[in-house]
């Protein structure tokens, strides 16, 4: 593939994402609102406990977790269901399914400029200022480097796992019910809702391994050197479970869209 090509379409997506710039400042100011009722829900939570530390994070610990988590998201948060199920509604999924360029391939890259904004205008400046309001909690070094490239694998996975669910548009036509119960699977699974710390034992286990903590957990554990990603040792363990998943979800949705594709009905077309 032309790289060429796919700069084109990244800075296509960058130019379509600064035309709604309305939108992003209503983001930040809905993320600002969701981050007071968090900060007043887990100060109470740790007044409650009656100690300054609560399954090994400090009160500190868990508001930088989670403001940097809701960052994360708004910048790893994809509507390839959504798209999808419009573009059948609208008939404009023929088009796409036409363009020189495989449809998966397409629409990630589509995606890209998006993704470079958000960071630039909402992780960055995030990560700013907890960094002066924390006086420097986040440590700055090869974990930022190693966070990079976790977010690279975050932002693949993440990819593959809404194109694991928006191909179900191709069968049922609509799958608004179905995205609400994925994106409650995936926040609360990967820790962007609640720290996996504060899971029960049992259950920490289990989610340790599935893929949705490859998505949020593992990029803000390496980034504030947690979960052992200090020594090379952890380090690898976290890259290898994010490739081992990237490898899977990535082989699962090629089959499963080239298997959805065959049973294309548009609407409208």
């Amino acid at each position: 593939m032309n790289p060429k090509r796919l700069l084109s379409i990244t800075r296509a997506g960058i130019m379509e994402s600064l035309q709604f710039r309305l939108g992003i400042f209503v983001t930040l100011f809905a993320n600002l609102i969701y981050l007071v009722l968090v900060y007043y829900l887990w100060k109470a939570i740790y007044d409650s406990s009656g100690t300054d530390v609560v399954n090994g994070m400090t009160f500190s610990d868990t508001m930088i977790y989670l403001i940097l988590a809701t960052a994360l998201f708004n910048f790893l948060e994809m509507f390839v269901v959504w798209d999808m199920s419009r573009k059948i509604q609208s008939g404009s999924l023929v088009l796409d399914l036409l363009k020189p360029m495989r449809f998966r391939k397409y629409t990630f890259w589509s995606y890209t400029g998006n993704h470079v904004v958000q960071f630039v205008l909402t992780f960055i400046p995030t990560f700013i200022v907890v960094m002066i309001v924390t006086h420097g909690a986040i440590p700055l070094g090869l974990n930022l480097v190693w966070f990079l490239i976790a977010t690279v694998f975050a932002l693949i996975i993440n990819y593959n796992i809404e194109m694991l669910v928006a191909p179900i548009c191709l069968f049922t036509e609509s799958t608004w019910g179905i995205n609400i119960v994925k994106e409650t699977i995936v926040l609360l699974l990967s820790g962007a809702s609640i720290p996996l710390a504060f899971f029960p034992e049992k259950a920490r286990i289990v989610v340790q391994y599935l893929p949705f903590r490859a998505v949020y957990d593992i990029p803000l554990s390496i980034l504030l050197d947690k979960s052992g990603s200090d020594n090379w040792q952890g380090l690898l363990q976290l890259f290898g479970l994010q490739l081992v998943w990237l490898v899977v979800l990535t082989a699962a949705g090629n089959l499963f869209w080239n298997c959805a594709v065959k049973k294309v009905t548009v609407n409208g077309g």
